[in-house]
């Protein structure tokens, strides 16, 4: 973990968007260093290598915004990233990456990351998405958007149970109902271990319970899996939709363009 000094930073550029940059990859820090800080719009505040070193950098600065890999060591979605926030509620999270699975990006959002860039995002695209992200915008990627788009429109229309979850949460949810393991389930849909456990710990949230017994719980009662064993405690189970929150606002599919042609845009409303 590195922390800047103050006076090379905030003071220097009092106006200037101040950011921490987490990567596992030490040449990725560096250059998204070099590219932000000829500009005098972004102020580089810190370096973290890990999860753990995000969320303390996260505390110590309150940067603006904290730019993230979902392959940072650590990292979980449904955990890092509403941590992030809990501690520092004014630090928008960028998510910059090469993973573009729709499943990982879902994930990111829901757990409150208010941007979605790929690592191929030219360098003034890096600078405009900061800048907006400060502003209390929601930026997703042009390819990012489109596999979220496309996502969301798989979703059918009326679901009767939990429709809260999006299809695939609802198969994990079955799955482990079932009595599978994460490594399990991943053989099963294809999907890495990590990407399961992302998957697990949105449902946990979505459905109010604290762990995975609970969540057996709760979709057993539903017929979902084998049947339970009687006269165990059913937590409450929310209704509600996706929502991807920005700062002070929300964004939901459709709202309008921004990053590239059909990427999205959500202003505080």
């Amino acid at each position: 973990m590195r922390r800047y000094p103050e006076e090379v930073t905030a003071e220097t550029q009092p106006d200037a968007v101040t950011v921490v940059l987490a990567d596992a990859q030490p040449v990725v820090r560096r250059g998204l260093h070099a590219l932000l800080s000829p500009s005098a719009e972004v102020a580089v505040t810190g370096e973290a290598s890990s999860a753990r070193e995000a969320l303390a950098l996260a505390t110590a600065t309150r940067p603006d915004v904290l730019v993230l890999d979902v392959e940072l060591p650590g990292f979980q979605a449904g955990v890092t990233i509403q941590e992030i926030n809990r501690v520092s509620p004014s630090t928008a999270v960028l998510v910059f990456t090469a993973v573009e699975d729709e499943h990982a990006i879902l994930a990111a959002m829901w757990a409150g990351a208010r941007g979605y860039v790929l690592k191929s995002c030219p360098g003034d695209g890096i600078v405009r998405t900061i800048r907006g992200l400060a502003t209390g915008e929601v930026i997703l990627g042009p390819r990012v958007a489109d596999k979220l788009i496309g996502q969301l429109s798989r979703e059918p229309r009326n679901q009767q149970l939990f429709p809260e979850l999006t299809a695939r949460e609802r198969e994990v949810l079955e799955l482990i109902a079932s009595g599978m393991r994460n490594v399990a389930i991943a053989a099963k849909l294809n999907l890495s271990p990590k990407t399961v456990s992302n998957h697990i710990s949105i449902i946990f949230s979505k459905l109010n319970v604290s762990d995975r017994y609970e969540a057996i719980e709760v979709a057993r009662r539903a017929r979902l899996g084998r049947p339970g064993p009687p006269g165990l405690h059913s937590p409450r189970v929310p209704g509600g939709s996706v929502l991807l929150a920005g700062r002070r606002g929300v964004m939901a599919p459709g709202a309008a363009a921004h990053v590239g042609a059909r990427s999205v845009r959500g202003r505080a409303g």
